[in-house]
């Protein structure tokens, strides 16, 4: 039996039936060129479903789509059957559909006629095609939100997206910090261990050189255990972030930067899948922002707004 690619990354993919399933295992077990051909298809099986399950990712702009199936419906044009008598020439199909990103799966493989060893340069090139459309999509939105720096021991992170845009759900701040605590799970914050120290200089600096006169809140008594402080930057002007960890949830951010519009009370609302707090006070303005239900946001930002 002559095993095509389409066949053997369905077996792969456990998407056979049972009756062909068993022929595909008995042709692996009698081709060590097959059984190699399967191991390798199945090393490149990642998880990537469930690795970006959790990740909020804005769809694949339309433009880079297009780019995508051009590349993929010129290089299926190329591995097509070539013509008897004309090697350099490959012999169109009037019918075919356009490729799409996919479609990766259904490309036509081709077969090296003297050695009978399948070129799986399509699933290659898919592969890569999908690489480079994560990569697009990933990189933007880390690099965008924030770039670290290492200085004074990881202290200072510095921002270096253009700001985002106005919305009637909050001030572009607090918008900005909220896309940025999204990023945080509870295994970021659960191994970081809190250096006194540390957390003493960096509050120091952000006194001396960033003139806004923070204390870092003690929360135990509302269940939250204090984690660590940053210094971030926004739009030319210092936004620290104190973390804090839950009994139980992601992770829990005061955020605070200089704000001289008049003080405002307790408020809050919702920027995606955050819940957010916001205050104003002594020309400080302040957000509490965790994911809803690890604890009440509304009632401990009431307890600091009366500090």
């Amino acid at each position: 039996m002559n095993e095509d690619d389409i066949r053997l990354l369905a077996y792969v993919d456990e998407t056979l039936p049972a009756a062909q399933r068993a022929e595909v295992e008995a042709a692996v077990t009698a081709s060590p060129e097959l059984a190699d051909a399967v191991e390798s298809l199945r090393a490149s099986r990642l998880p990537y479903r469930e690795t970006f399950a959790a990740q909020v990712i804005p769809p694949v702009p339309e433009s880079l789509r297009a780019n995508l199936d051009t590349l993929l419906r010129a290089h299926a044009l190329r591995q097509m059957p070539v013509a008897q008598g004309t090697p350099d020439v490959a012999t169109p199909r009037e019918s075919a559909a356009p490729v799409r990103v996919d479609d990766a799966h259904n490309l036509p493989a081709a077969n090296d006629a003297p050695t009978g060893r399948r070129v799986r340069a399509w699933w290659l090139a898919a592969a890569f095609a999908a690489g480079v459309a994560a990569t697009a999509v990933t990189l933007p939105l880390l690099s965008g939100v924030l770039n670290k720096s290492g200085v004074n021991g990881g202290g200072l992170m510095t921002a270096s997206a253009p700001p985002p845009p106005k919305s009637p759900q909050g001030t572009t701040w607090v918008r900005a910090a909220a896309e940025y605590q999204q990023l945080y799970a509870r295994d970021t914050i659960a191994s970081v261990h809190v250096d006194d120290s540390d957390t003493e200089r960096t509050v120091n600096d952000i006194r001396q050189n960033d003139k806004l006169d923070i204390n870092v809140p003690d929360l135990r008594s509302q269940g939250l255990t204090f984690k660590r402080v940053q210094r971030l930057r926004w739009q030319d002007r210092a936004l620290v972030q104190m973390v804090y960890l839950p009994e139980t949830g992601d992770p829990i951010a005061l955020c605070v930067v200089r704000d001289p519009r008049p003080d405002q009370g307790v408020a809050e609302q919702k920027i995606d899948r955050m819940g957010v707090v916001t205050w104003r006070k002594g020309q400080v303005g302040y957000a509490l922002i965790g994911a809803p239900g690890s604890v009440d946001l509304k009632a401990v930002a009431n307890s600091l707004a009366q500090l």
